[in-house]
């Protein structure tokens, strides 16, 4: 006999939210489920599988159309799988940019951080100023990629009340 479980005993096995489960239904990632004669959805263990597959593939950051692309592999095991490989393909390409950019960020906010070494007033600060100066549109430390080492270099080194009058 097959185990028969209610919406939240799915959730709860697949560590899924009960409104994320809906959604996947509605998004035709997970079938409709069976109805008990009461109304409750009848979920069974093919539907937990399949949300275990959907929540391992957003884990890996699967968008759901791709994730449903997947499915569609899955339940035509016959199939050429040179669409899966580029699947795969697109999504390394779509981490790597972030990673990319991700270190750019890393950079930035390195930089930010380093126009600030000691305690003292916040008036005194320069990341505070360093904000301050971008919020007004003047250039800012953490954007001076394009320029010169020797900028770079003496743009940290310029006290806050100095790059103010400047």
């Amino acid at each position: 006999m097959e185990t028969v479980m209610r919406i939240g005993e799915l959730g709860a096995a697949a560590g899924v939210d009960i409104e994320t489960i809906r959604y996947y239904e509605k998004a035709g990632l997970l079938p409709d489920p069976a109805r008990s004669a009461n109304g409750y959805r009848a979920y069974g263990p093919a539907h937990l599988e399949r949300l275990a597959f959907i929540r391992h593939c957003r884990a890996l950051d699967i968008p759901l159309a791709d994730v449903k692309r997947l499915l569609e592999f899955v339940a035509c095991p016959d199939a050429d799988c040179g669409d899966i490989d580029r699947l795969i393909d697109a999504q390394l390409a779509r981490v790597r940019a972030r990673l990319k950019s991700m270190q750019a960020l890393e950079r930035q906010l390195d930089s930010l951080r380093g126009r600030c070494g000691v305690a003292h007033v916040a008036g005194d600060c320069g990341i505070l100023h360093e904000l301050v100066a971008a919020a007004r549109g003047e250039a800012c430390a953490c954007h001076i990629e394009g320029s010169s080492g020797s900028k770079k270099v003496e743009a940290s080194t310029r006290s806050p009340a100095r790059r103010r009058s400047t």
